[in-house]
């Protein structure tokens, strides 16, 4: 069975909406898109490659899957490491409306989510991967579906536009597995879900 591995880039105050440029998500009357691009140094493309060279499948929301295909098959040179994999890899777009998909390579998922990504976990060799979607992987947190988190948090605050965890979201504990910061100050630590939080207290005995 292949891991289900999501990878999100969020600002100091939460939120993913649009990192990638101005046009990419205006929604709700976001007028900030494009906040990642200062910080695409070296550490970070290198770090970009490695995640799309174990990528087996793509998982994606109905937003997300919009942008990427508007883009991603634009980009032809067989030598990029994330165009090649988008390309050439299985997509599998989380949507209830969509019906003909122009994006070679992909299926629509719909109905159950629970079932139908486990079917798609256990036939996918490699990591069946997600990149942004951030309403899907909250889903797939509170469904227990989600195997490891790669958080990449850059140091911007927004105060505006759709944030990953909001109120609601269902109480999970996270095991940090990997971590180190770019030169450009981006943070990206990777974490595994480890089911739900523990808790304790720092208060003092009442006889201490």
């Amino acid at each position: 069975m292949g891991k289900l591995v999501s990878t999100v880039f969020v600002t100091l105050d939460g939120v993913y909406q649009a990192p990638g440029g101005p046009g990419e998500d205006p929604s709700g009357g976001f007028d900030q898109g494009g906040w990642s691009f200062p910080y695409g140094d070296d550490d970070f493309g290198r770090f970009i490659a490695d995640v799309f060279s174990r990528a087996g499948a793509f998982l994606l929301g109905r937003r997300t899957y919009e942008i990427f295909s508007a883009y991603w098959p634009q980009v032809t040179d067989p030598a990029d490491p994330v165009a090649s994999r988008l390309n050439g890899l299985p997509k599998h777009v989380v949507s209830s409306t969509l019906t003909s998909p122009g994006w070679s390579g992909t299926t629509v998922v719909c109905g159950d989510l629970a079932r139908e990504v486990t079917a798609l976990k256990e036939r996918t060799d490699g990591e069946l991967q997600v990149h942004g979607s951030g309403a899907l992987v909250r889903s797939l947190v509170d469904l227990r579906l989600l195997d490891t988190l790669h958080l990449l948090t850059f140091p911007v605050v927004l105060g505006a536009g759709r944030r990953l965890f909001v109120e609601g979201a269902v109480p999970t504990r996270f095991t940090h597995i990997a971590g180190r910061v770019t030169v450009s100050g981006v943070s990206i630590q990777s974490y595994d879900l480890s089911g739900r939080p523990e808790y304790g207290s720092y208060e003092l005995p009442a006889d201490a």
